[in-house]
């Protein structure tokens, strides 16, 4: 098996191509950006994807049940999400309330980042970005939900879109035995690099 450092990187591959997708989307408009049939559909087929990647992780990294849930929790709501945006893509929703599916998926992952997490923020550098990450999740859950009352803004749209790529740079700045800021706990073993 990979390390899992390596698997948050391909996670990070994966929400840094989510952002970029909705960032062209807002940057030409989504009238321009579906004049390719294709197009609409790439950021949540990817988030869906994603979805059923997070079973993989799931099944083969988790050492303790609350992993097993949070890692769970997670594929269930990324692919709830993206089906609902796959959904609206195609015409099959018509409510554009079904985007409070990404509202949730915010929400259910920045809780399950801090409660997956069961070492202080200083306790190594894996332990922060789970921290940190969990609070950029549930503070920007207020972009999707905004968006979902004014799917034409593009200040939501823009705020939707960064915090993939936000939440990508967190990601690769994982290591499992690093530490943060000069420190690293005792308890947290001896740093691989």
């Amino acid at each position: 098996m990979i390390p899992s450092e390596h698997v948050h990187w391909l996670f990070a591959s994966s929400f840094l191509g989510l952002g970029l997708f909705l960032l062209a989307e807002v940057i030409v408009g989504p009238e321009v950006w579906a004049k390719r049939a294709w197009r609409p559909y790439l950021w949540p087929s990817l988030l869906f994807g994603m979805g059923l990647c997070m079973w993989g992780v799931m099944v083969f990294y988790t050492n303790s049940a609350i992993h097993m849930i949070a890692h769970g929790a997670w594929a269930q709501v990324m692919m709830l999400a993206g089906a609902a945006e796959l959904g609206l893509v195609r015409g099959k929703l018509k409510s554009p309330y079904w985007r409070l599916c990404s509202f949730i998926a915010f929400a259910v992952t920045g809780i399950g980042f801090l409660v997956h997490e069961q070492n202080g923020w200083f306790f190594q550098r894996s332990s922060f970005l789970h921290h940190l990450l969990g609070w950029t999740f549930l503070a920007a859950s207020v972009f999707p939900f905004v968006r979902a009352f004014r799917p034409r803004s593009a200040v939501w749209a823009t705020g939707f879109a960064l915090t993939f790529i936000v939440v990508a740079v967190m990601l690769y700045s994982d290591r499992d035995l690093a530490p943060i800021f000069g420190h690293l706990s005792p308890y947290a073993g001896v740093p691989h690099r």
